[in-house]
Parts: C-alpha cells; structure tokens; sequence
C-alpha cells in the first residue's frame, strides 16, 4: 500500500507539473484597495496577494490611501495605470468616485478585474474582467433570516465605514432580512476605537430593548466586544459580524459571538492573479464571476479559521 501511494503521489506531482503555468513573461499586477493603513482586516489581503505572486512567479504589488480617502485612492488608481502594468485589481468602493479613473484605466489598454466592493454588473458595465467577492446585500440579508429564524427582532448596525455604499448594503439587506425597516438602527461609529466603542455603549443605553448587534469588521467588532464586556452584556446580547479576525474567532468561541460572515478576503486577492496570468500567458477566462462568500463561521469547525484567523483567513 505504501508503495501505491508513493507511486500516486509522484504521478500527481509530474501531473501537477504539466499543468503549471509557463516560466514568468514579466506580468507585474497592482493591487488597489479603499482601505486605511489601520484596518489590519487587509493583512489577509495582501498575504494572498503576496502567495499569488509567488505561486504564478509574477511582480505584485499593494497600494492604498492611508487614511481611506476615496478621492485619494482615485489618484492611486491614475498612478497605477500610468506605471503601465499588465493588470490592475481593484475594489469598487464608491462607484461614482472610482469608476472614472478605472474606465481611463481600461480604456488605456490595461486589464483590470475588479474585487471585494462593487458589483459584477458595475464591472462588466465599466468593461472589466470580471468581478470577485461577496454580494454585500445578499450577505447581509442572509445573516438577517438566520438571526430572524433567532427570535430576533431589534438591532443595532454598528457602520464604522459609512462613506462605502457596500457598508450600507450590509446593514440594509440585514434589516430586510429580519423584515423591519433599517431607520435609526444604523449608526455612524467612526473607525477609532474608544469613539465606536462608546457610541455602542451610549445606543444600548438609550435603546435597552435592542436584540441584536451587527458589526461590519473588525474595526467595529473588536471595540465592541469591549463595550458589551464593561456592560456585563458579552454573552447576553446576541451578536453577529461579518468577516474575521484574531478577536472576533476568539469571540465566537467564547459565545460572546453567534457567528462572522467570512468573504473569503484571501481569495480576492489571490484568485484575480491567479485569473489574469493564465488570461494573459494562455488566453483562457472564467465564463462567471466568482462570489468568494458568504460563509457563517461558527463555533462548530473553528480549529482551522483559528490557526489563520488575520493571515489566510
């Protein structure tokens, strides 16, 4: 049997061998976000970024305004054209802020697939490769039906990115999915911790019949964690967030979280690389756009999220 496997295992590897892309023609791909230099939920992005370039052996590299500017990360975008690369990998955070530079970007001759915000329709209407990432309204509504099947009727949206529409959809397609109307369950925290984490005490203060709490990261779950563990409320509130991190896993097993919304961040950066060099070495392309989430993440199976939770996961 040893044998068998051994002799499997070599013909995997020669298969493995046949398939790999040719040896590097020069690609080099830059990758654009909307992120500030202080949501370390991109870490996972850039590490993917960095193993697609070393897996596909292409140039990558990670560029961002730091303090989230749209209209300075519009710039980024002009300035990563006009470095003439292969590829441009972007997120679509604010359409009407972002799709100009991006058409000029396309329009230039420069592929461009676009990733984690936005929409395929946005993409394929600017001319874009292709779209990879989670449908935000769609995540947020699924998680809206699971809390509703929950009991839950109230909650607070805690939006520490309220200038990205996508952030709204999140919150919006949670309130559909409970039924309820969204109104003044939204707010808007800030992204400094001891601000958000004092705007979520001073809510439930004022509402005490709030269900629920929705976070939309990190940025927002962790000084959350926080506010409901000096309430004596971590465990008694139910409490669900999209995407990962080192405390929000701890959370979820500790029970102060139900459950995270994982998109898979790891993926839209890994995967578009992946995309472009096989479309520019071989001339082939996915027929779909590719929906990285939503995934719940849960107690039950965490052992893995746990080991890369903020790395790969």
């Amino acid at each position: 049997m040893k044998k068998l496997l051994t002799t499997v295992a070599a013909a995997a590897v020669c298969t493995l061998g046949a398939l790999a892309p040719a040896a590097a023609e020069g690609e080099k791909y830059v990758l654009v976000s909307h992120a500030p230099d202080s949501d370390s939920w991109w870490n996972t992005i850039k590490n993917g970024l960095a193993l697609a370039g070393e897996h596909m052996d292409v140039e990558v590299e990670y560029r961002n305004p730091p303090t989230g500017d749209l209209a300075d990360m519009a710039r980024i975008i002009e300035q990563a054209a006009a470095s003439s690369p292969d590829g441009i990998i972007t997120t679509l955070a604010d359409y009407d802020v972002l799709s100009g530079p991006i058409q000029a970007a396309i329009d230039s001759g420069v592929d461009v697939i676009i990733m984690n915000s936005g929409s395929p329709d946005q993409a394929r209407e600017l001319g874009a490769l292709m779209y990879v990432g989670q449908p935000e309204y769609d995540a947020g509504y699924a998680a809206g039906l699971r809390a509703k099947g929950d009991g839950i009727g109230s909650f607070l949206c805690v939006n520490h990115y309220i200038s990205n529409p996508a952030s709204t959809e999140r919150c919006q397609g949670f309130a559909d999915g409970l039924g309820v109307d969204l109104g003044n369950q939204m707010i808007d925290s800030g992204q400094d911790p001891s601000e958000i984490k004092n705007k979520v005490q001073a809510y439930l203060s004022a509402n005490p019949e709030t269900d629920a709490i929705l976070t939309l990261g990190p940025t927002s779950a962790d000084p959350t964690l926080l506010a409901l563990e000096e309430d004596g409320l971590s465990g008694e509130i139910y409490f669900g967030t999209f995407d990962l991190g080192e405390e929000i896993v701890k959370g979820i097993k500790s029970g102060a979280i139900k459950w995270g919304i994982d998109q898979q961040p790891f993926l839209q950066a890994y995967l578009p690389v992946v995309v472009m060099t096989n479309y520019h070495r071989f001339g082939v392309l996915p027929g779909n756009n590719i929906n990285s989430g939503p995934g719940f993440v849960t107690a039950d199976g965490l052992e893995m999220v746990e080991k890369f939770a903020g790395e790969y996961r």
